[in-house]
């Protein structure tokens, strides 16, 4: 299991949002290759990028940015935000990013989720996005009347087996995580997935570690990370932890 430090860009800036509300951003970086830089010194394995931007105006608008990252920077990216057709993906793909994440299209595009997988197989990775139980899509602007382990059943029926699941209600507020939640969803996945959103102190990711869920992946942290709360390398190590 690893941390995927997050780092999600909007307006060339690298920024969180409050339970995935633009009204609530905080920057912590002038520039997103500067704050993913960081996180890869400190020992990051993995990043997660999402294009905020994309994600409300339904196609990519930082591919730039994930170049100048992804050809920088020596770690595998992975890019959520906007890709809501397979040219968007290709471009995606070829800006350097090693996998995406399909959220809002996952779920309106039944057609699309069966091409992207049948072409790019284990790069795709669906995002379930969870507010008040239900998914969220549509840069987390609509819910949709379907809870989030019953998504993820019915993606695997289309062939998904890869997974980002994240709890909008609690991303960005350090409240701790559900640990009821993420255990339900592990016995929902029957491949692998990350999970996001809570992730307050090392204790939340000893924690994790301490569940053993073969099939978490990994965890992805950001407002944590930016605040100090805990290093890459310190969260790596509680990841770790079983005692």
């Amino acid at each position: 299991m690893i941390l995927l430090p997050a780092v999600d860009i909007r307006d060339g800036k690298a920024v969180r949002l409050v339970q995935g509300d633009f009204g609530q951003e905080t920057v912590y970086a002038d520039d997103p290759l500067e704050a993913a830089r960081s996180f890869v010194d400190a020992g990051a394995r993995f990043l997660h990028v999402v294009d905020l931007d994309g994600a409300r105006e339904g196609e990519p608008v930082n591919l730039r940015h994930v170049e100048r990252i992804t050809r920088e920077l020596s770690v595998p990216v992975e890019l959520g935000g906007g890709l809501r057709s397979i040219a968007s993906i290709r471009r995606a793909l070829a800006a350097g990013a090693d996998r995406v994440v399909l959220g809002t299209a996952a779920f309106t595009d039944p057609e699309l989720l069966d091409e992207a997988l049948g072409a790019f197989t284990s790069r795709i990775l669906v995002g379930v996005d969870v507010r008040g139980g239900n998914v969220s899509v549509a840069g987390w602007t609509r819910e949709m009347q379907v809870r989030g382990e019953d998504a993820i059943r019915r993606m695997q029926q289309r062939g998904a087996t890869r997974f980002v699941y994240t709890n909008v209600d609690r991303d960005g507020m350090l409240d701790g995580l559900d640990l009821d939640e993420l255990q339900r969803v592990s016995r929902a996945v029957r491949g692998r997935f990350l999970y996001s959103g809570g992730i307050s102190s090392l204790d939340d990711l000893r924690a994790l570690g301490r569940l053993r869920l073969l099939n978490l992946a990994g965890v992805i942290s950001g407002r944590a990370l930016y605040e100090g709360r805990f290093g890459v390398g310190e969260g790596q190590a509680a990841l770790e932890a079983r005692d």
